[in-house]
């Protein structure tokens, strides 16, 4: 039997100002190909503050992500912060197997990440940016 729905999608909402985007499903190539649009017209908002919520993510790849690095440099490109929520091993270790462990701002569940906003907007806040 075929099932024609994707096995992934996205989602956002906003909370106090920051742009909360869930992913869920499969972040693979095919993803990767189908979510790269919405992604890129969010990141070209000036100045938006982003959490990517991957906690409904069952698999990721190098597709997905590149996809979450792309958007990372679009977003900061246009002035943008990106936090990511995830919990996951899987996704740390992968992280750190590609030595991207430090570009991404992580934070194990959603109000840590939206509460870390508040205690980033004095003087020296980074913006995200990796210093």
């Amino acid at each position: 039997m075929y099932d024609d729905q994707p096995a992934f999608g996205a989602s956002r909402r906003s909370v106090a100002g920051t742009t909360v985007v869930e992913l869920w499903g499969e972040l693979d190539v095919l993803a990767a190909a189908g979510l790269s649009p919405f992604l890129d017209a969010l990141a070209r908002v000036a100045d938006s503050d982003f959490v990517i919520d991957l906690r409904p993510v069952t698999f990721i790849d190098c597709s997905g992500l590149s996809l979450l690095c792309r958007f990372r440099m679009h977003a900061l490109e246009n002035g943008g912060r990106i936090r990511i929520v995830s919990a996951d091993p899987s996704f740390t270790r992968l992280l750190r197997l590609t030595r991207l462990g430090r570009v991404f701002e992580i934070h194990p569940d959603l109000a840590s990440a939206l509460a870390r906003h508040a205690d980033d907007t004095g003087p020296g806040a980074t913006n995200g940016a990796i210093a």
